[in-house]
């Protein structure tokens, strides 16, 4: 709030410096609300972003435990292989 808005609310006395607390209020009042406002925005952004990121992250879990299911079954099948061919073709 600059000076050339104080000095004409000083010549009321009391009741200018209750006027001027009172602007200063509201437009620190509208500042916050704009402040909150912007935040809740770029907070629901975030939400959305995250659940996107974490849907990914489930899909990538699933695929890396299908791979490793894969790969068991696969060392499984050359352990059994091996053990047939050192058995029969001994």
């Amino acid at each position: 709030m600059s000076t050339e808005m104080i000095k004409p609310l000083t010549q009321f006395g009391v009741a200018g410096l209750m006027g001027l607390l009172w602007v200063w209020e509201r437009l620190m009042s509208r500042k916050r609300e704009t402040q909150l406002n912007e935040s809740h925005i770029h907070l629901r952004a975030q939400h959305h972003e995250l659940g996107v990121l974490v849907k990914l992250v489930r899909q990538n879990t699933r695929a890396i435990a299908r791979f490793e299911r894969t790969q068991l079954q696969l060392k499984e099948l050359l352990e059994k292989m091996h053990h047939d061919i050192d058995h029969h073709g001994a």
